[in-house]
């Protein structure tokens, strides 16, 4: 085989195993990641029709998950609610499975785990304002 042929051919077999093992964030000071979920509704309905829907998957009972605090919550018009969960790493499954039980079909789903880094952010700020005198 040539090189060329041997380095497309491992490759095309890597990268599936690198995606799997994608990093978990960094958790913030207190060992809790947030995770910024969008629940964008499925304009296909009305209101009533999305909430009688989530009342039937249990929705209301089961989000969020025991353990998971709401940071915020929003109403962005338009698109649908934007949620910031605050909660342990082990947690995130257990986000991810209550929420395609339960909302998928009111909602289309996206993730984005984040940490807090304001504190870090600070210090950063006057370390490199220090540096510059």
């Amino acid at each position: 085989m040539r090189p060329l042929a041997l380095v497309l051919a491992v490759s095309m077999f890597a990268v599936p195993a690198l995606a799997q093992t994608a990093p978990t964030p960094a958790p913030a000071g207190d060992g809790k990641i947030l995770l910024t979920v969008f629940l964008k509704h499925d304009q296909s309905m009305n209101l009533d029709e999305i909430n009688d829907k989530l009342l039937r998957q249990g929705y209301y009972e089961k989000f969020p998950p025991a353990g998971v605090e709401i940071d915020s919550w929003y109403v962005v018009m338009g698109i649908g609610q934007v949620v910031t969960l605050r909660l342990p790493p082990e947690k995130l499954r257990d986000v991810n499975r209550i929420l395609e039980e339960t909302a998928w079909g009111a909602y289309r789903t996206e993730f984005f785990p984040a940490y807090d880094y304001k504190k870090i952010a600070e210090q950063q700020k006057t370390q490199m304002l220090q540096k510059k005198k």
